[in-house]
């Protein structure tokens, strides 16, 4: 008879330099029986710390804090030696911080007035290894960031290369935020093979993770603000 294997629960640690915002996600984390909250953090020097200290899975992060930020926390974490994903929090006007913050490795985002069942799911996603940005914040990013005069010279624009036409217009697809699924209703493919181009993007362009393919695409002139 084999033995059962029973499941660790994720374990999170809390980013934010208000303490009513830890306390409410620490009580709807409580109640659950997959996550746990191993840790908080008032600013991002602590995040960063904590996360050695705990191995935490994920760590919800806000950005604006004192002191080293959640954006430079989250850089620091991602290109660290532990394996944690940080899930964002932030605000609609907050788009600025929001770029800055896929290109430092975050996974996903949440928006801070979101419904608690929603952030707990968001966590979930983000931990299982996916990423997590919705359609509508995708759009509002390249809508922002194509239509901003630059107020500084431009990073050289990355080049989707050494990929094939099918995953060219797979990686167009993430870039405009459509799901695995919608991706493989657009081309009429199943899901299973949406999922298999994706892993074979991720490879080929050297991305973390879904967020990375977005700015990839973004950068390489696939989608636009139209």
């Amino acid at each position: 008879m084999s033995a059962t294997t029973v499941e660790q629960p994720v374990r999170v640690v809390l980013a934010d330099d208000q303490p009513l915002v830890r306390t409410a996600l620490r009580m709807v984390i409580t109640d659950t029986t997959d996550l746990v909250v191993v840790a908080e953090a008032a600013n991002g020097a602590e995040a960063v710390r904590l996360v050695e200290e705990t191995g935490a899975d994920v760590v919800v992060m806000d950005l604006r804090m004192p002191g080293t930020d959640g954006i430079e926390a989250t850089r620091i974490i991602t290109e660290g030696p532990t394996d944690a994903r940080v899930v964002v929090l932030t605000t609609f006007d907050d788009d600025d911080h929001v770029y800055a913050a896929l290109h430092a490795g975050a996974s996903g985002f949440l928006v801070k007035d979101m419904a608690l069942d929603d952030i707990l799911a968001a966590v979930r996603v983000v931990a299982s290894g996916d990423a997590l940005i919705a359609p509508s914040v995708t759009r509002r990013l390249i809508k922002e960031f194509t239509g901003r005069p630059r107020t500084e010279p431009a990073a050289p624009r990355r080049r989707a290369e050494g990929i094939t036409d099918r995953e060219r217009e797979v990686l167009t697809l993430v870039g405009r935020g459509l799901s695995n699924t919608e991706i493989a209703g657009e081309l009429h493919i199943s899901v299973a093979t949406a999922k298999t181009y994706l892993t074979r993007l991720l490879a080929k362009l050297d991305a973390r993770d879904r967020a990375q393919l977005v700015i990839i695409a973004y950068e390489a002139g696939l989608v636009s603000a139209a």
